[in-house]
């Protein structure tokens, strides 16, 4: 398989349908949907959309299915991104080589573009749950997403964060921030596919731990990047995270035990998915092997 020509496809499958969803701008409150749309069409890997979609067609399902979920799930990851940016968090000029979101609309609307990318989500998933007749599925689908960017989630990992600044932390809380802030969403990702897909309890679960240990090392990566990544091909200042003195598992563990336990959960992450047919699993295989050595 060649791995970046199906994340090529796939992403570009994404990003035609999320240029569906923003409404038309004649309207006054278009200011709005223009900063919404700003950061959503600025680019970025689409991973979770992109592991959405290949975890249904793992089970054989109908990718069309889980297309307004995984647009979902981006619209979602969006959100976070640009209250992420904000002064009261992460204060970021620069996003995927762009400027932020508050850098052009201020902060007050990009709060509020925030806002409206997290319900309008959830007005999509809502809809496909009026549209079909088989809605069980949908529903748990539906459920793991909200859960995973909850305060069980994405904004529970999100407000540890922001209560460790500038503490001194151990790797047991930095491992909450981490598999909440990072890990979660991704999880949920290939959970919910996997749910629409129509996946047993069982392979349901290898998909979870899959997506457990992907997203730990994917936030593990971000830190090591945070200190020998490009500029360029990051597309955002490096070593903000020692400038604000922020603990990562760099800082904690040391930049040895940091490759080192990426190169663990790799081999762990790939011992899962070879449990699956060799076919089907490829994909999944050799994006581990990408995600752990990306320089972006």
């Amino acid at each position: 398989m060649k791995l970046q020509e199906e994340l090529m496809k796939y992403k570009i499958l994404i990003e035609d349908e999320l240029k569906k969803v923003i409404p038309q701008k004649n309207v006054p409150q278009k200011i709005l949907l223009e900063s919404m749309e700003y950061s959503l069409l600025s680019g970025g890997k689409r991973l979770r959309p992109i592991l959405l979609l290949k975890s249904c067609e793992l089970f054989d399902g109908d990718i069309e299915d889980a297309i307004p979920f995984a647009v979902a799930m981006e619209m979602i990851h969006t959100y976070s991104l640009i209250h992420d940016d904000l002064p009261a968090m992460d204060d970021d000029d620069y996003r995927r080589g762009n400027l932020t979101n508050h850098k052009i609309y201020g902060e007050g609307m990009s709060i509020l573009a925030g806002d409206s990318l997290l319900n309008y989500a959830y007005e999509i998933m809502l809809k496909v749950l009026i549209e079909k007749k088989e809605q069980l599925k949908y529903i748990d689908a539906m459920n793991v997403i909200a859960k995973a960017a909850g305060f069980n989630g994405m904004i529970g990992g999100q407000v540890v964060d922001i209560d460790s600044e500038n503490k001194e932390i151990n790797s047991e809380t930095l491992d909450f921030i981490h598999l909440n802030k990072t890990a979660a969403l991704i999880e949920a990702s290939l959970v919910a596919g996997a749910i629409i897909g129509e996946g047993d309890s069982k392979e349901i679960q290898l998909l979870k731990d899959y997506g457990r240990l992907v997203g730990i090392s994917f936030q593990i990566r971000d830190d090591i990047l945070d200190i020998i990544g490009d500029k360029e091909k990051l597309g955002k200042d490096i070593g903000s995270d020692v400038d604000n003195d922020k603990s990562t598992y760099v800082s904690i563990h040391g930049m040895d035990k940091a490759l080192n336990d990426l190169k663990n959960y790799k081999n762990q992450a790939i011992r899962i998915m070879k449990k699956f047919d060799k076919d089907r699993s490829e994909f999944f295989i050799e994006l581990s092997d990408y995600l752990m050595s990306r320089t972006n």
